[in-house]
Parts: structure tokens; sequence; C-alpha cells
């Protein structure tokens, strides 16, 4: 086995994390009106929790307002408890057949609050990251005592490895130092 077959077999896993990190990030309140603010909140319909995008269209009405439009009237109500249940701040207004969502300012706590999870989250995608450059490393060190990788190759696929992690690494500082300034504007 080759040490290039080993760092190609971790990359998908980077790729998750930064995934991860990107679909976090969207969901992160800014004061702007988002559907990923919303849609994956879980309501209680018939007994099954569903995310709101599989019962209703999202669409944003202006910067400070989201509209929720269920496929059934029946959902409207189970939407609206789980919008104000999982969405703190937001009260929704039901006219017609639609859902209204105004976003509320964003205070100065909430800002401080919104910045902790952006570095939670950072934190955590960076150590998923280590994890998978430690378990690789380690699998690179034992075929070069196998035999396998060459000790001159080794030191290359260390080099590699250090690259690609800070490849993905890089795209996961993109991501949160973007959400970090809309939170903070």
């Amino acid at each position: 086995m080759l040490y290039e077959d080993i760092i190609k077999n971790i990359e998908p896993e980077l790729e998750k994390t930064v995934d991860f990190v990107q679909k976090k990030m969207a969901s992160v309140r800014t004061g702007r009106a988002t559907p990923a603010l919303i849609e994956d909140i879980k309501a209680d319909c018939f007994g099954e929790m569903m995310p709101i995008k599989q019962l209703a269209a999202i669409s944003i009405l202006s910067a400070k307002q989201l509209m929720i439009q269920p496929w059934d009237r029946s959902y409207i109500e189970a939407i609206e408890k789980a919008v104000m249940r999982e969405a703190s701040g937001f009260s929704p207004i039901t006219e017609g057949g639609n859902i209204i969502i105004n976003i509320p300012p964003m205070s100065e706590e909430l800002r401080k609050e919104l910045i902790k999870v952006i570095i939670q989250t950072e934190e955590s995608a960076k150590k998923t990251i280590r994890k998978f450059r430690d378990e690789a490393w380690s699998e690179i060190q034992d075929k070069t005592r196998e035999g396998l990788i060459r000790e001159d190759d080794k030191f290359r696929a260390k080099d590699k490895l250090q690259e690609s992690v800070d490849k993905y690494n890089k795209k996961i500082d993109e991501y949160i130092e973007r959400k970090k300034s809309e939170v903070q504007s």
C-alpha cells in the first residue's frame, strides 16, 4: 500500500468535516433572513418528527422576514410550535395559509453567544481533522515498520499528509471567519 492511498482514504472524512462546518455555519443566525435558520427544525406532524423543509416551502420576503408555505394546512400549528420551541426570539405569525417569521435584531449578548457556538464548532471540526491525521500517520508508521513503505517515503508521506490537513483546515477557517464577521456586523 502506498502512502498516497492512506492519505486519499481519509480525504472523504475530512471533506465531510468541512461540509458539517458549512452546514452548521449556515444555520447560525446573522440578523439576515435565510431559510437555513429554520429548515432543519423538526416539527411533530402526525406523531413523526420531520424537518420543516420537508413540510413546506421556505422563502425570503425581505432581509428580516421569512415565509413558510406549508404544503398542507394541517402542518401550520406543528410548524409554528416547532419554530417557537427551537428558534429563540422568533415569533411566527400565521397569515392565510402561510407563516411569516420576523427576524428580530440581534442583541450584543446574542452575538457573544453565537460567537461561542462558532468557536466550539471550529474546535470540534479541527479536533476531528487531527484525529484523522493521527490515524493516517499511525497507519503510515505501521506500514513503514512492516516494510511496505520505505523510510524516505515515510517522511514524504508526513509532508503530504500535513499539506492535505492544512488544505481542509484552511477551508474551515474561511467559513468560520466569514460567519464571525457576519455575526459581528
